[in-house]
């Protein structure tokens, strides 16, 4: 209490020493009182600019720093049809505020200290400019007054930028909490499964155990029921075996998508964040996951065919970030095992298969910039044309896949990882089936 006291005592001071007019006091309540009022940022902008057009008769324009490119844009103007604008080469940073030789008063708008990673420019927290004419030739009082205008932008801004932020953010975990059910929480249900087979060998295991106690107690213990069983007991042993790949395999791919999905980085920012490697597709990220599915392929009647997969063993190496790919694939895998179906070829003969492959295509991020086109295909009819441009959307289902479960969160997660690289994913219907497949630039 005895520092914010001092505070107001300080700033009584101040706004004494300003000796700002009536209108300026009311010009800066107004801005306040409507910075408040104001949900839309587009109306925010024009309010920045209205002030000094209606309370000195000045025009303004407001530019802001672009959050990617950090370069100056005009955002909006009271005069927007003017060509005496100002030039983002002409800004002098190193003197701001300054006047111009065209009568205008150019001030910086900057963020709060410790919103300076979330402005748009790392240039002293500046989040943009207030350009207001015309102006008399060079005055301390209306350089002070639009300084303290332009300090109160900076402030209004601020809260609103931390407020998207937290919007966003509170988004991002939603998406997160959902990436973690559909990647993590339904596919580690799978464990039920394992540890229900495991516990049916170690039972059988007993049993025999029980059997070979009772044979040599007996002295029941001639060379052919020892064959039997030892027979037996191999059989069993080799399911064991079987089944401890399967938790293994099953282990690697859960700890991986864990450590992919729980990155700090990602709470941190508000959004995922890669973390990019060098990685062999095929071995490093098709192959595990096509191993985790295959079983489950095989009781459905799905085989693989991967005889035009055009993924050699020398592989072009690409640079991903190996944990959401891994999630890209084991989606798609997931979708193919839930909706491929049979289908009768040319002579009749009834298939129900899946194919992946890749391919390179030439200048597809621009002239020289080639992609790589990674497809998964399955048998089966076409997805119906109403539905297409919509199946990547959050929690859209189509029309054909109503029946059958899912959560609509698998290919939008597939859409924002591929993007995330710097690449497109997309449906395509072709002969005989389906085709998902995602392009991400060729790497160098």
């Amino acid at each position: 209490m005895k520092n914010i006291l001092e505070r107001i005592e300080s700033k009584k001071t101040d706004y004494g020493r300003y000796g700002f007019t009536r209108t300026e006091n009311i010009a800066l309540m107004t801005f306040f009182d409507l910075a408040q009022e104001y949900d839309d940022v587009g109306d925010f902008y024009s309010l920045c600019v209205a002030i000094p057009r209606s309370f000195f008769e000045m025009e303004a324009r407001l530019y802001l720093v672009d959050s990617k490119s950090t370069d100056l844009r005009l955002t909006t103007a009271t005069d927007m049809g003017s060509d005496d604008l100002l030039l983002p080469s002409e800004v002098d940073f190193e003197k701001l505020p300054y006047y111009t030789d065209r009568r205008s008063l150019v001030l910086p708008i900057r963020g709060k200290r410790i919103h300076s990673d979330d402005a748009t420019s790392s240039r002293d927290n500046l989040l943009g400019l207030l350009q207001v004419y015309p102006v008399p030739d060079m005055d301390m009082h209306t350089t002070l007054f639009f300084e303290k205008y332009a300090n109160r932008i900076g402030f209004s801004m601020h809260n609103r930028f931390l407020a998207s932020k937290n919007i966003e953010h509170l988004k991002f975990i939603r998406t997160l909490v959902a990436d973690i059910e559909h990647n993590v929480i339904v596919p580690n249900m799978i464990y039920k499964l394992f540890l229900r087979r495991l516990k049916g060998k170690i039972k059988k295991n007993r049993q025999i155990e029980d059997r070979f106690s009772a044979a040599l107690r007996k002295g029941d213990h001639d060379e052919a029921s020892m064959e039997v069983l030892l027979k037996e007991l191999s059989e069993v042993n080799q399911g064991l075996d079987g089944e401890y790949e399967n938790i293994e395999k099953h282990y690697k791919n859960m700890s991986l998508f864990l450590e992919t999905l729980f990155r700090r980085s990602h709470f941190d920012q508000g959004r995922l964040i890669l973390r990019t490697k060098t990685c062999n597709m095929k071995n490093d990220i098709v192959q595990p996951q096509l191993e985790r599915y295959m079983e489950q392929f095989e009781k459905a009647g799905i085989s693989i065919d991967d005889h035009l997969s055009g993924i050699p063993d020398g592989e072009v190496i690409s640079v991903v970030d190996v944990g959401l790919i891994a999630q890209v694939y084991a989606n798609l895998f997931s979708n193919a095992l839930k909706y491929a179906q049979e289908i009768a070829d040319e002579s009749g003969e009834k298939k129900k298969y899946l194919s992946y492959g890749r391919q390179i295509i030439k200048d597809c991020f621009g002239e020289g910039k080639d992609g790589i086109k990674y497809n998964v295909f399955t048998t089966g009819p076409h997805i119906p044309p109403e539905d297409r441009d919509r199946i990547f959307e959050e929690e859209y289902r189509g029309s054909n896949t109503l029946n059958r479960p899912g959560t609509g969160h698998g290919l939008a997660f597939i859409k924002n990882a591929v993007e995330m690289h710097g690449g497109i994913a997309g449906y395509e219907a072709t002969k005989d089936g389906n085709n998902f497949f995602f392009i991400i630039p060729k790497s160098p």
